[in-house]
């Protein structure tokens, strides 16, 4: 099965051949249990391909009848997180193969933006203080919209100056909750981020000011829930250490 944006049925022949053409095709952006590559399409323009690999026979059986499919599901969020002005690279199409689910692919366009938070992990603030409070601001109005990101974390998270303003973007938006965000559930979703404690102070003023909360309840909501996911995912040693060089 193919599903097209209409605005991109002129690259239909294009997009149903990606089954027989993906590995021909483009270059490797992302390359582990899924394979994301960026082709230059018929049009001349850029767009991002990503493969899902074939789901062991128990999903494709779920993934076939039961739950939407990865690529599906994130055709559909893009396309509601548009609706609400959250900004994630436009949907152009899903392709669903065979009848029992193998392989999937989702084709969006590609965004210009150059940085990713992986580069807030060193920790350091000095020149990035504006930055990092609007990196709040735009989490809080993502929240406020009703859109929790459930893989909250820094490689899914873009951003870049654009016309002198920090401008962000979410991907890899599969898994997506749509409601009402509370302030603890908003603050909790900042606990997979990298950075330390000034880092959490900057981003806390940021999302504070939006949600009209106190910026030192907001901070120690993120600086708990931070805690609290790293904890189980590094050796206990290199966590106590991690505290301890944080006072």
């Amino acid at each position: 099965m193919t599903v097209i944006q209409p605005q991109y049925e002129h690259l239909r022949e294009w997009i149903a051949s990606m089954p027989d053409t993906f590995f021909q095709q483009g270059e490797i952006i992302y390359n582990a249990r899924n394979q994301i590559r960026v082709m230059t399409a018929p049009d001349g323009q850029l767009y991002n391909v990503k493969r899902f690999c074939m789901p062991k026979w128990y999903n494709r059986l779920v993934y076939s009848w039961f739950r939407t499919p990865k690529a599906q599901r994130a055709y559909t969020n893009a396309m509601m997180l548009q609706e609400r002005n959250i900004a994630t690279p436009p949907a152009v199409a899903y392709i669903l193969c065979g009848k029992i689910l193998r392989e999937s692919y989702l084709i969006t366009k590609q965004l210009t933006y150059q940085h990713r938070l992986y580069e807030w992990g060193d920790g350091l603030t000095e020149g990035r203080e504006e930055c990092m409070r609007a990196f709040g601001r735009f989490t809080a109005r993502m929240h406020l919209a009703g859109v929790l990101h459930r893989d909250y974390s820094p490689g899914n998270i873009l951003f870049d100056k654009v016309n002198d303003q920090w401008q962000f973007a979410v991907v890899d938006i599969n898994r997506m909750r749509f409601g009402t965000v509370d302030v603890p559930a908003g603050c909790a979703n900042m606990g997979r981020l990298w950075g330390e404690e000034d880092v959490y102070r900057l981003i806390a003023e940021g999302y504070a000011a939006e949600r009209d909360i106190h910026p030192d309840e907001c901070y120690q909501r993120m600086w708990h829930a931070h805690q609290q996911f790293w904890k189980h995912k590094i050796k206990p040693i290199e966590y106590q250490s991690k505290v301890h060089n944080n006072g």
